[in-house]
């Protein structure tokens, strides 16, 4: 799908506006694997933006450069040895692209007590898959499959994997995170309550909406994350508030699955979500990443 360049261009833009309005507390990066030589141009304190996007017809990284209202693409390995390329893309017109091609994405559900209601918070973190197949861009729709009757958003913090990671301890933990960008856990409540597994319910495809970039440089334990709906906020929260912090996330995930760059971890919603319906236009802000835009429309 062609991304509309006004959408996009919006999205990238509001990160420039993000950075302006809030000052998150900046930790040193917490991965492994990635030379920042090539970025030494940049303010080492600055979180710094990265997007995956359409150039020259082939999926390409850059790094956001939005007082020059560009990105710079990246020559080598995102999550490796990179270099940055001499010439600049404009941003008007940029294709945006999920942020990475992640050979998993992995879900942690009930992590926020303001959303288990009646229930008790579980002991360990429960885990469920969305498929790579679900995930739409900043600026897709999000598309309502023939018998759904009940869509709900879930507005998230997405970690980023950047170096592959097995039966990691929580004190190395943050040497598998990348950086952290916005998602929408999009589910529908009757299928989840009615099928064997989730497998409609959460990965069906348009219901992993994520993006529009990566932050690297923030400290994924203390961001707000904002759901607006048609532009009244729905669901705000810190992702201090977590039941699962990301050090005890990402060492559980790992004694059962070896997490590799580029895989994507959703953490959980805050809050009550509510149905959506075709027309509507929803927003997941989180501090520091930018605005992650989608509208729903009816599928055939």
């Amino acid at each position: 799908m062609t991304l509309p360049a006004r959408a996009t261009c919006h999205a990238l833009l509001g990160i420039a506006a993000v950075l302006a309005a809030c000052a998150p507390r900046v930790e040193e990066d917490a991965h492994a694997g990635h030379d920042h030589s090539h970025d030494s141009e940049h303010d080492e304190d600055a979180p710094r933006h990265y997007v995956r996007f359409l150039h020259d017809g082939e999926p390409s990284y850059g790094m956001l450069e939005a007082e020059e209202n560009a990105v710079v693409p990246i020559t080598g390995d995102l999550f490796g040895e990179h270099g940055m390329a001499a010439e600049h893309v404009d941003l008007d017109g940029l294709e945006l692209l999920p942020p990475t091609d992640p050979g998993k994405v992995i879900a942690v559900g009930l992590n926020y007590l303001s959303h288990l209601g009646e229930r008790e918070p579980a002991a360990e973190p429960g885990l469920f898959a969305k498929y790579p197949s679900s995930l739409v861009a900043d600026g897709d729709d999000i598309v309502i499959p023939a018998g759904a009757a009940n869509v709900h958003f879930e507005g998230e913090m997405v970690l980023v994997i950047g170096a592959t990671c097995k039966d990691v301890t929580p004190e190395h933990a943050m040497y598998c995170v990348f950086g952290v960008t916005a998602g929408n856990d999009i589910s529908e409540r009757d299928w989840q309550a009615s099928d064997l597994q989730w497998l409609r319910a959460k990965g069906a495809d348009t219901f992993g909406p994520v993006g529009p970039s990566i932050a690297v440089g923030l400290d994924p334990d203390n961001l707000l994350l904002e759901t607006r709906v048609n532009g009244e906020t729905v669901q705000s929260e810190r992702t201090s508030d977590l039941i699962f912090d990301v050090p005890t996330m990402i060492s559980y995930i790992s004694r059962y699955f070896t997490l590799e760059p580029g895989d994507l971890i959703y953490t959980g919603t805050p809050g009550t979500t509510s149905a959506l319906a075709p027309g509507d236009v929803v927003e997941v802000e989180l501090e520091g990443v930018g605005v992650l835009t989608n509208t729903v429309r009816a599928g055939g």
